[in-house]
């Protein structure tokens, strides 16, 4: 009997204790769901706080980041600015005879004015400032961002036309026959269109013995990034624009420094980039553009399409404030 009741009251006991955690389960369940909706907003709230947060930091740093850029992009073109101001001047007054020079070149029809014109202006005819070049007997030559163009057209069928051993004996004629250049096939300003009706025909620059290695040494050590090549292969326009010129100085009397310096003022109009390029990596390598020699400059270091090209890449392909396109190879 008495295991009997031990039995039943430990049932009891069991039977008490679940239907306690039964109840209580519930109860507690109940006050769970009524309260995990509000731990759950809090949750939530707390969550929504700490990612407003993190955006108004990353917005506001955005906000800093871009100020500074806009700053320093400020600032850098301002310097920009400055180092192209001092490798591009508003003009050149240089004091070369151009004489009647062009009027001869229109008489032996090297040069067809109405077509000069067209190139240059897109009109048939040529305004005052550049006409004058074709009248009187000029004693100096401007150079200017507006009249590069012209200076290229003009010198080419200049540096074509006169007769000079560099054309004659050079590598022009490596393969016996020149017809096939950009600097003879593309020349078209003249009343006949085969430039070799023109090549090497006229002495418009006659030149010593003396002169003449005075030339070939200069244009040898003259380039343009254009062709790659030096003066002493004018295979391009640039290249017989160049080597008409070196003849006009040296002819004068014009001494080789005065050459390159002259030089190097018209390269910096064809090329602006390669030069205002040359400026900012010797900037860079704590060299000043104006004190390095318009020698050097000119070189194969700097002015040949390698060398500029290898410039360039070292300077950071800066797009320079303003800058126009350099000069294609045609007329």
């Amino acid at each position: 009997m008495m295991n009997l009741k031990k039995s039943w009251s430990k049932s009891n006991d069991n039977y008490k204790m679940k239907y306690f955690n039964k109840k209580n389960f519930k109860t507690i369940s109940k006050l769970i769901q009524k309260r995990g909706l509000i731990f759950l907003l809090v949750f939530l709230m707390i969550v929504s706080s700490f990612l407003s947060g993190i955006l108004f930091e990353k917005v506001t740093a955005l906000r800093e980041s871009e100020s500074i850029d806009i700053t320093q992009t400020a600032e850098n073109n301002g310097e920009l600015v400055k180092l192209q101001n001092k490798v591009i001047k508003d003009k050149y007054v240089f004091k070369i005879k151009w004489a009647d020079l062009g009027k001869r070149m229109v008489e032996d029809g090297v040069i067809d004015k109405v077509k000069l014109a067209q190139a240059v202006v897109g009109g048939d005819d040529l305004p005052k400032d550049l006409n004058k070049y074709f009248e009187g007997e000029e004693k100096q030559i401007e150079l200017n961002q507006e009249n590069a163009q012209f200076w290229v057209d003009v010198l080419w069928g200049l540096g074509l036309a006169n007769k000079n051993k560099i054309l004659e004996e050079g590598e022009m004629m490596a393969e016996g026959d020149a017809s096939g250049f950009a600097s003879t096939g593309g020349w078209t300003l003249g009343t006949n269109e085969d430039a070799m009706n023109y090549y090497s025909k006229y002495s418009y620059i006659p030149l010593s013995e003396k002169q003449q290695k005075v030339v070939e040494e200069i244009a040898g050590s003259i380039y343009r990034p254009c062709c790659g090549n030096s003066t002493a292969f004018p295979d391009c326009n640039h290249g017989m624009a160049m080597l008409g010129l070196i003849e006009l100085m040296v002819s004068q009397g014009k001494s080789k420094g005065e050459i390159y310096k002259t030089a190097l003022a018209f390269n910096t109009y064809w090329f602006p980039q390669t030069y205002l390029d040359a400026a900012l990596y010797l900037q860079k390598n704590g060299k000043d553009y104006e004190k390095i020699s318009s020698k050097e400059l000119l070189s194969e270091n700097f002015s040949s399409t390698m060398g500029s090209q290898t410039i360039s890449e070292e300077a950071g392909g800066v797009q320079w404030p303003a800058l126009g396109s350099g000069g294609s190879c045609g007329a």
